[in-house]
């Protein structure tokens, strides 16, 4: 049994030296990472709860080990065992991907949800109808946008959509060709929302298909462009950033590591400790691939994920922002 147990702990130990060796820098790895990262704590668990039963201290202490190099990668938040309900002054924002924008859904159900969130700013990606693996196509609903929010002003560009009851600082800049940079005048300084979709890993075919992997490399390459345009905008921009969106991105894949380290992970104002935004549609849900960061002295007061009623397979993103000038 101990025997048993030892082998399993040092397959585990070589896959994860694998994974944190190739994370991030070999793009067939991306098929990889797709692992839930809770697999990254539950897995070193287990098996120290049977190194503790049968008493295989080797294959324990494998397992200890195991769990510590890969903490950083099960998406746990052990900052919500300490975080003390707040009030949560400032900007009121939720961020949301949309799913296609209401693709074959009733637009009036569609609008009463978004308003009902009653957000100062609203960061909204998939702007576009279509399909998984097949075409997508633009669309224009500008008009029952603005009709729905008549106080808030309107951005469109690379398939996103920004409202906000706070003036533009200037006009929408894209980001790569899927992200959108708005500049808002919050208070007596500027506020930068970017507006972010990273496109995703992989196209669900049969993997065993040459096209299969020429599709991956082919979406790991976009992958790289659009981080690349993202981090060179942000190491520019010289105000108060928030950086929000569908980053097809969980802790267990290191792209998100190419996120400048002056920026700050919203997690740590939230009181989940398994935080997760995809599927929503799905009972058990494994995967926060929604992110918000801050920076240039922006901050968060409260972060969540709540319910989208059915209308997108991601959680909406709900938080409170301060900046400097307000």
């Amino acid at each position: 049994m101990t025997d048993v147990l030892l082998s399993c702990a040092l397959v585990w130990a070589v896959f994860l030296a694998l994974h944190l060796a190739l994370n991030g820098r070999w793009w067939p790895w991306l098929a990889v990472s797709l692992l839930p990262p809770l697999a990254f704590a539950a897995v070193p668990l287990a098996l120290l709860a049977a190194a503790a039963v049968s008493g295989g201290w080797t294959a324990g202490a494998v397992a200890a080990g195991c769990l510590l190099a890969g903490w950083t990668q099960n998406g746990v938040n052990l900052r919500a065992l300490g975080r003390r309900s707040e009030a949560g002054a400032g900007l009121h924002l939720v961020s949301w991907n949309t799913q296609h924008w209401n693709q074959g859904g009733d637009p009036g159900r569609f609008y009463a949800f978004l308003r009902s969130l009653s957000a100062d700013v609203y960061v909204l990606q998939e702007y576009l109808n279509g399909f998984e693996g097949g075409e997508v196509w633009d669309i224009d609903d500008e008009e029952r946008i603005r009709a729905a929010f008549p106080g808030h002003h309107l951005a469109v560009g690379n398939n996103s959509v920004t409202l906000s009851r706070f003036p533009p600082a200037g006009a929408p800049v894209p980001v790569g060709a899927c992200s959108l940079r708005v500049d808002l005048r919050v208070g007596e300084g500027v506020l930068s929302t970017y507006n972010v979709h990273i496109p995703v890993q992989l196209t669900v075919m049969n993997p065993l298909r040459p096209a299969f992997l020429r599709d991956m490399r082919r979406r790991a390459a976009a992958r790289d462009r659009e981080y690349a345009a993202l981090v060179a905008d942000l190491r520019g921009n010289p105000h108060p950033v928030l950086v929000t969106g569908d980053f097809n991105t969980s802790a267990a894949i290191g792209d998100i590591r190419r996120m400048p380290r002056s920026l700050r992970d919203a997690i740590g104002a939230c009181r989940s400790v398994l935080p997760a935004s995809w599927n929503a549609r799905a009972r058990l849900r494994l995967w926060r691939i929604d992110w918000a960061f801050t920076g240039g002295g922006a901050r968060v007061g409260s972060y969540r994920f709540r319910a989208a009623e059915g209308l997108s397979d991601h959680l909406v993103q709900e938080l409170t922002v301060t900046t400097p000038h307000r």
